[in-house]
């Protein structure tokens, strides 16, 4: 046995030496250094065969480019310096190592975590807004106490016959239509909670788009009301009874922004659970529609004794396009979900 591997050796050794010969005379594959072996060698034979008469090209890991993005050891000089030459032109600490392949690459992620839910406490821009909601709001009940005093007073009493209206200022009127804005806003936040405890979440684009969408819905759901009701009482009522009921409706719009806003902030930074807060929307909703239907009835039937016609009166303006903004907010919600 130890004669037979002795011959292998020899005849290896020997085929070896020729292809060192003939590669001289030119560059032989290392297909052609394999055929010269007998075939009783090894592979281990046939890589020394290959690592001693091939020729392989000489590589200067010190030259090479460094993929690897590592740390430099010296800055560029200002001559070479350039803003457009990538990161890994330069020479790199590890480079002399002998365990540096660049042109080697592994990639490791490791195992994904939990994705962290989204909150509306770690939205910059949800949270900003909402403070500037605040101080806004604060500031304009500062400044027009007199105003808010003066609703409140004339809103449970219907005027006279004759009876001289105090009209509103700009700022009176715009402080009203921020607090509408605010009002479709907070409600936007409200049912976006309750989808996500309701439905889970699902939406796979930005909740920007998703609280953008929402809010103007039903930014398009008070503007239509307010159509609705003006064609309405155009038609049945005179001017003066529709201003009273304008300015009515509008401060019942803003006042359930500025009852929102409570239970918005204890719904996102204070931990309110959604059914707490759910309860509390709805509370103040239902406030708001019996305030309006008892407003409706002082200015419009009051005089006339109608309650019958001014049940339906609020049934078809009031609680139907309720109806429809929650019928459309959820089926938007369902769609968006299935769809994206």
């Amino acid at each position: 046995m130890t004669e037979q591997h002795d011959s292998v050796n020899s005849t290896v050794a020997a085929t070896a030496q020729r292809a060192v010969t003939v590669h001289k005379k030119g560059s032989q594959s290392p297909a052609e250094i394999i055929d010269r072996l007998p075939d009783t060698a090894t592979p281990w034979q046939q890589d020394s065969a290959i690592r001693a008469n091939y020729p392989f090209q000489k590589i200067d890991w010190n030259r090479r480019q460094n993929p690897m993005r590592t740390p430099t050891t010296q800055a560029d000089g200002i001559g070479t310096f350039s803003l457009r030459k990538a990161m890994y032109y330069s020479r790199s600490m590890v480079q002399p190592d002998s365990t540096y392949r660049p042109e080697q690459t592994a990639y490791r992620h490791g195992v994904a975590g939990d994705p962290v839910p989204y909150s509306i406490a770690g939205d910059n821009l949800i949270t900003s807004i909402l403070l500037i909601c605040f101080i806004i709001a604060a500031v304009a009940i500062a400044q027009s106490g007199n105003f808010l005093q003066r609703q409140l007073k004339n809103f449970f009493f219907s005027q006279r016959e004759g009876t001289t209206s105090i009209t509103e200022t700009g700022e009176e009127l715009r402080f009203q239509f921020f607090l509408i804005l605010q009002t479709c806003l907070l409600s936007a936040i409200i049912f976006f909670y309750y989808s996500r405890a309701a439905n889970g979440e699902a939406f796979s684009f930005a909740h920007y788009q998703t609280l953008s969408i929402f809010t103007i819905s039903i930014a398009a759901y008070f503007v239509a009301k307010h159509l609705l009701y003006a064609m309405v009482n155009w038609v049945f009522f005179d001017k003066k009874k529709n201003e009273q009921w304008a300015k009515a409706l509008l401060f019942l719009s803003s006042a359930e922004g500025i009852l929102l806003f409570p239970d918005v902030m204890l719904l996102s930074y204070f931990g309110l659970s959604i059914q707490h807060a759910v309860i509390y929307a709805l509370s103040v909703i239902i406030i708001i529609k019996l305030l309006s239907f008892y407003k409706a009835y002082l200015i419009f039937f009051k005089h006339n004794g109608l309650f019958l016609q001014s049940f339906l009166y609020f049934c078809a303006l009031e609680l139907m396009p309720l109806g429809v903004l929650w019928g459309a907010m959820v089926t938007m919600d369902t769609y968006l979900k299935q769809i994206f």
